[in-house]
């Protein structure tokens, strides 16, 4: 794992996330999503500077689209934001988690 994924693991691996049970690098169809719940049906990305060439941002989308029609939802986070504002990501993490069950 690249340090920000590392980061990202740990956060999801602490209360309260941790009882959404992400995984990582989980097949979806063609694909592995960098992490997922299936129990909360969200997929988190972590995109580095790689994801920000065109080919790259249509190859996302292609994924992205494909993940969706199989019920995820999927969010996206740049290495700087996990960086550098951890804080805010959990945040919008928590936000798309059902933590009403």
């Amino acid at each position: 794992m690249s340090p920000p994924e590392a980061r990202l693991w740990n956060l999801l691996r602490s209360e309260p996330l941790i009882r959404f049970h992400f995984r990582r690098q989980v097949p979806i169809g063609p694909y592995y999503a960098d992490f997922a719940s299936h129990r909360a049906r969200l997929v988190i990305e972590v995109d580095g500077a790689t994801h920000g060439t065109d080919a790259a941002v249509a190859y996302d989308q292609r994924r992205t689209a494909f993940i969706e029609t199989q019920g995820y939802r999927v969010i996206r986070f740049a290495t700087s934001e996990i960086l550098g504002r951890l804080d805010e990501v959990a945040a919008s993490i928590g936000a798309h988690l059902p933590f009403d069950e």
